[in-house]
Parts: structure tokens; C-alpha cells; sequence
């Protein structure tokens, strides 16, 4: 799980068979309404038979009609209808609550109640059992345990005059403690103090600061992007560069360089878009932008960066791109959005290769935010309003939507079934 910065919020068609109207079929019951009735011999009873090929044309073609609607193998489009696998999706809604989705169905099967309102951040733990969840007022703190679909802890730091907002926050991996970013506003008579940005270590088994961490090199930042180790022995503060510190006393055991250029003539790397779901521990997969000092510009590219080697397998694909990244499951591949307005576009990124696989242009919104689903073939257009849209992951194109009964908050996580 990495930490990221919290900023400020701002039908399904089924198929269904049809045959259509038969023009002939349509103008023989249409005479025979007009037709006068036949009053020659054998009409009455008694009598022979009367012959008439009309009749005989149109109950032919009723049975035809009847028999091509009958079930003699499974219904159209039930086989060949795609969905995303068999896990299940959680995302934050209002009025407080995570929604619970099945994937298989595109069902809503329930939700979690919160207990401090509506999640504005939801993570997920790295042993994937809890969510952190971070509302509205960025100063609850609620934690869900997710087999019991149940909130098991909440706690603030805000006390008496003294408001504290969370901006940011990276759990232990052994759910022992949290790291927090914090501000706090204290109300005088006449006005509002406000803080210098705060790291602080908090203890969720007895619910107090442990400690005040020291910013890296003494300089203080507005934001802070962190990652435990899979061990949770040691932190990772990224910046200009990368520095190691362990989690017993907080202090800088190590440092990665990554202002240094990665090869002579290239500039420095830069972390872009992250998604680490789907990946191993202590590997990050997505996309990076160097500098290149030679034509001053920079280009994107794809990059497998190892913590514990320190080493970064970087592999340019083309100049810099606004770009998102979703790492599929299995990671062979990734996709992501490129957006702005009035030009929307899918791009699909081949991890074996390490090139880029395709893109393509798309209908689509102006808030939106990309999430492959757990068997890969199935991608998820969410964020802003109470619908996800659903892509086939090998052509883009549109399948159908779920609506949901309430607006969408906080972050949508993907959990692949047992």
C-alpha cells in the first residue's frame, strides 16, 4: 500500500431475443380480418373439408417463430456475456458507507455502516484484511475489518480548541501503527493558528502518539509520499531521492539516489502514476518519466523498480503523457487513462514486451479514474456520480454500466474471490 496525498472533493441492456415482423405474415392476417367469410359448400358441418393455403402458410410460419424461441440449448448471450471474475468490489458512498458489489453479478450484496460519515480515502491494509478509512472532515480516522464487513476501530487527534487534519497516512504492515501527516488549526479569540506540517507515528493498540518524526534532511514538506517494507522494518521516504529508515527508532539507515541519472546522459527518474494491488511486495510496476538532458524534455516509460535491490528496470516508450496506470492481475498487463477535455483515451501497456500495446479514443467524462477487475479482461470507468462503466480489456469497447443507488467517495478496491 503507498501512501498518497487526500486533496479535496470537489442499464445494463439485457439481450433478449426478437423475430422480426414478417411483412407477408403481417399483410395475411391483415386480409384475413378484411376477408368476408366463406359461405360455399363444405364450410358447414358436416361437410368436407376446405382447403385454404393461406391459413396453412401463416400456421407454418407461427410454429417456424415458436420453435426458433425455444430453449433447446442455453439463452443467447448468457455465454458470451463477460464479466470481471468472481471477486468482489468495495468502494466508499454517501451518506457514509462502503458499498459491497458482487462482480460476477454486478449486484449491490450490502454494505459497511461507518461510524465517523462518509469515507473521503479508503486503503487497503497490505495483508488485504482491513481498510483504513479517512472521512470528510480529514480528522477520523475509522478501521474495517473486511470478512466481518464490520468497523472495529475509530480515533482522532483533534482535541479542545484544536483541530487536527489528516492529509495523509501509511499503515504498518503488521497493523501495529499508522504514520500520519497532520495539521493542526488552534482557535485563539481572534483567530486561527495553524501548524507546520507534522509526521507522527500513532499507536492503534493503545491510541496515542508514539512519537514526532523528523523530517527528512530537516525540511518540512506539504505533502509525503512513504512505503513500508513487506517486513515493516524499515520506511521509505520519496523525494528527490529515496531514504531508508528503519521503524525502531526512525532514523535514515540508508539512501537511494535517485537525483543521480540513471545512465550517463539520461536525466533522473521520476515516480509517476503507482498501482500496487496486484503486485508482488516490495516491487512497484508502473509508469516513470526521466529527463532527457539532452533534448530537455522528458519521456514516459515503463519501469519494475526492487526496494530491497535498490534497482530500477526502466524501458522508454515514447514523450511524457498524462497518463494513469492500473496494474492488471498476473502483471503482464497495465492500462491506463489518458484524459483531458475532449479527448479521452484508453492505452494498454505489454509488460512482458515492455512497450506500449495500444490505445484508443473513448467516449468518455470528465471526472473519472481506471480499475481493472480480478480476472483482468474487464475494466472499470468510476469516480464522481453512481456508475461504473465496464470496457472489455482487449478491444475497449463500452459493455454496460452498474448504477448504484448512491454517489460514489473514496477509493474503489478490487478484492479477487477464494
Amino acid at each position: 500500500m503507498r501512501m498518497k496525498i487526500i486533496q479535496s472533493w470537489v442499464g445494463q441492456t439485457s439481450w433478449s431475443a426478437r423475430v422480426p415482423l414478417d411483412p407477408l405474415l403481417a399483410s395475411e392476417i391483415s386480409f384475413k380480418q378484411t376477408e368476408p367469410a366463406d359461405e360455399g359448400v363444405g364450410c358447414g358441418p358436416g361437410g368436407p373439408p376446405h382447403f385454404d393455403p393461406r391459413k396453412w402458410t401463416r400456421r407454418f410460419r407461427l410454429l417456424s417463430a415458436f420453435l426458433f424461441l425455444l430453449p433447446f440449448g442455453p439463452a443467447r448471450g448468457a455465454e458470451d456475456k463477460l464479466i470481471g471474475g468472481n471477486g468482489t468490489l468495495y468502494l466508499g458512498g454517501r451518506p457514509g458507507h462502503i458499498v459491497i458489489v458482487d462482480e460476477a453479478t454486478e449486484k449491490v450484496i450490502g454494505q459497511i455502516q461507518m461510524k465517523t460519515g462518509t469515507p473521503a480515502d479508503i486503503e487497503l491494509s497490505q495483508d488485504k484484511k482491513r481498510f483504513y478509512c479517512l472521512d470528510m472532515s480529514f480528522e477520523n480516522v475509522e478501521i474495517v475489518d473486511i470478512a466481518s464487513r464490520q468497523s472495529i476501530d475509530t480515533f482522532k487527534l483533534s482535541e479542545g480548541n484544536k483541530k487536527a487534519r489528516i492529509f495523509g497516512f501509511e499503515a504498518d504492515p503488521l497493523n501495529r501503527f499508522m504514520i500520519i501527516m497532520t495539521k493542526t488549526a488552534t482557535k485563539q479569540p481572534d483567530r486561527w493558528e495553524i501548524s507546520a506540517p507534522t509526521l507522527q507515528q500513532y499507536d492503534l493498540k493503545e491510541h496515542k502518539v508514539m512519537r514526532t518524526i523528523p523530517w527528512p534532511k530537516g525540511e518540512e514538506r506539504e505533502f509525503a509520499n512513504m512505503h513500508f517494507s513487506p517486513d515493516g522494518k524499515l520506511l521509505y521516504f520519496f523525494g528527490d531521492d529515496i531514504l531508508v529508515y528503519d521503524t525502531v527508532d526512525f532514523k535514515q539507515v540508508d539512501k537511494w539516489e535517485l537525483s543521480k541519472p540513471i545512465e550517463d546522459g539520461f536525466g533522473r527518474i521520476d515516480f509517476n502514476a503507482l498501482d500496487d494491488n496486484n503486485e508482488e511486495l516490495g516491487f512497484f510496476t508502473g509508469l516513470f518519466t526521466v529527463q532527457d538532458a539532452v533534448q530537455n524534455r522528458k519521456i514516459m516509460g515503463i519501469a519494475r523498480v526492487n526496494f530491497e535491490k535498490k534497482s530500477v528496470d526502466f524501458h522508454a516508450i515514447g514523450p511524457d503523457n498524462r497518463v494513469s496506470f492500473s496494474l492488471a492481475p498476473g502483471r503482464k498487463m497495465g492500462y491506463g487513462l489518458h484524459s483531458e477535455i475532449g479527448k479521452y483515451e484508453f492505452w494498454s501497456f505489454d509488460l512482458v514486451n515492455n512497450r506500449l500495446d495500444r490505445k484508443a479514443e473513448f467516449q468518455g467524462r470528465p471526472r473519472m479514474a481506471l480499475k481493472t477487475s480480478s480476472n483482468g479482461k474487464v475494466l472499470y470507468i468510476w469516480e464522481a456520480g453512481n456508475t461504473i462503466d465496464l470496457y472489455e480489456a482487449s478491444t475497449f469497447k463500452y459493455m454496460r454500466t452498474i448504477t448504484l443507488d448512491a454517489d460514489m467517495t473514496g477509493s474503489l478496491h478490487v478484492l479477487p474471490g477464494h
